[in-house]
């Protein structure tokens, strides 16, 4: 009885051995390739479970999801013979997978593949436009004819080429140094424009204020004597009226005027009584 039994577990493992190298499952983001003695078969296996020969067989794997590849950043001339480093990345996807094995026989050779193809188209169509139009107003036409010629070079190739970006444009360092030198000689030109400007305008201003100043004050130095002459020939009419009814009073009034002009507090003055200014009035 443990004779059978142990028989029957030997052979229950080796066939769950079989199983196990005649059975393979392909997840759902995945396309599968079967090797026979390192000849891949005609048949690409979609997601779900397969069979496969045991022993003589192997399976490889493929993503089936869309890819992303970034590019070292490299430096293209432009039109007008200016230097521009490039940051781009490309998507994309395996369509061909017994096509795609036979060429590139994996994702990093298909990369470097690509790289060299998208550089190459990127450094072409970059060097039909000007630096201005690169970086701005022509980025996406650019951007599309590299996906469309690019998606057709790799199409051999099993591949499939959805979006190439640029993703950061700059310039090489000496590049950036002398456009820096020149923008800050250009800030400090048009700084040095405005001050002479500012200060041309401040000494028209003060100018005109000082002008200002003067006509104001002459103009009321004017009115004043004007109206302080028509005072004095107001107040000597009314004087003159005045005076002319009672000469007596204004005789008397101005020796009182007199006699408090000369007389002040703790002022002493020696006179004799034929003094003038003592005669009775």
């Amino acid at each position: 009885m443990s004779k059978k039994f142990i028989s029957f577990a030997v052979a229950l493992f080796l066939l769950a051995g079989l199983l196990s190298q005649s059975l393979f499952t392909v997840h759902q983001t995945q396309k599968a390739l079967v090797l026979q003695l390192g000849d891949p078969l005609d048949e690409v296996y979609e997601p779900g479970l397969h069979f496969k020969l045991p022993f003589i067989q192997n399976v490889i794997y493929f993503d089936a999801r869309v890819l992303d590849y970034e590019a070292r950043s490299r430096e293209a001339f432009t039109v007008d013979k200016k230097a521009i480093v490039l940051d781009n990345y490309a998507r994309w996807r395996i369509t061909k997978p017994l096509q795609f094995y036979r060429t590139m026989r994996s994702i990093p050779g298909a990369q470097a593949r690509l790289d060299d193809v998208v550089y190459s188209q990127l450094r072409a169509l970059v060097g039909a436009y000007t630096l201005t139009q690169v970086v701005s107003s022509h980025r996406s036409v650019i951007m599309k004819e590299v996906t469309d010629k690019v998606s057709t070079l790799m199409e051999p190739f099993g591949m499939e080429v959805l979006d190439v970006r640029i993703k950061r444009t700059d310039l090489p360092a000496e590049n950036q140094r002398a456009i820096f030198g020149r923008m800050r000689a250009e800030r400090e030109r048009q700084a040095k424009q405005y001050r002479s400007e500012g200060e041309e305008e401040s000494t028209r201003i003060r100018s005109d204020a000082d002008k200002q100043r003067s006509v104001i004050l002459a103009e009321a130095a004017k009115e004043a004597q004007v109206r302080r002459g028509a005072a004095d020939a107001t107040a000597a009419s009314t004087y003159a009226q005045v005076y002319s009814k009672s000469p007596e009073f204004y005789s008397y009034y101005r020796w009182l005027e007199s006699m408090r002009a000369s007389f002040k507090e703790n002022s002493k003055m020696v006179i004799t009584s034929q003094t003038p200014v003592l005669k009775k009035q």
